[in-house]
């Protein structure tokens, strides 16, 4: 059973790698970034309960991440990573926003978003909603995200495949580039340093 369960990440892990590999292929072919703002309108709820929509990802350069808290390793790794990065490119914190967008609004209230994300970072702000709402916004950012369920068969025992790119859009909130799972994390900082200075 261990095997196959250890198994079972390897494969979500590779398949999420060639996931945002595929989701940014994708994007870039169809035009790359251009003058619109990147992704669909929305009305969702922040990790505090308060309404949050797209006007967020505007007046300043942003890094969106959409994953789940129920990630095993790429989420809880790349939230991490994403904070450390901030704070190296944006030391006052002032210039850039983050966001975390679930994946699995079920499971995910804004108040377990809250409770996730603060535990690793204050710079990043977990999103969640409906689960219309939230499978509006994954198809119109041109985000995977499938669910799959595990050994146990019950209902909420699954995990959810998704891409695992971090998403960085500049202050109009058009699409600029991706921080890729496993990114060399010196790239990583100087893609959001080049993010504040446009």
């Amino acid at each position: 059973m261990t095997a196959t369960r250890s198994l079972l990440w390897a494969f979500i892990f590779v398949l999420a790698l060639l996931l945002g590999w595929l989701s940014f292929e994708w994007y870039r072919s169809a035009g790359g970034p251009g003058e619109a703002p990147y992704g669909v309108p929305f009305q969702l709820t922040d990790q505090n309960g308060d309404p949050i929509t797209e006007q967020a990802l505007r007046g300043q350069p942003t890094a969106l991440f959409f994953g789940f808290t129920h990630c095993p390793e790429v989420c809880p790794t790349t939230l991490f990573e994403l904070d450390g990065w901030l704070k190296q490119a944006d030391p006052d914190g002032d210039s850039i926003d983050a966001y975390f967008v679930t994946v699995d609004p079920e499971r995910d209230t804004p108040e377990v978003l809250k409770n996730y994300v603060s535990a690793v970072s204050d710079r990043i702000t977990g999103i969640s909603g409906s689960p219309e709402k939230i499978a509006e916004v994954v198809k119109g950012f041109h985000i995977y995200a499938k669910k799959v369920p595990l050994e146990s068969g019950e209902p909420d025992d699954y995990t959810m495949d998704h891409t695992a790119s971090v998403f960085l859009l500049d202050s109009d909130g058009r699409f600029k580039s991706t921080i890729a799972w496993g990114e060399d994390p010196e790239i990583a900082v100087k893609k959001l340093e080049n993010l504040v200075k446009g």
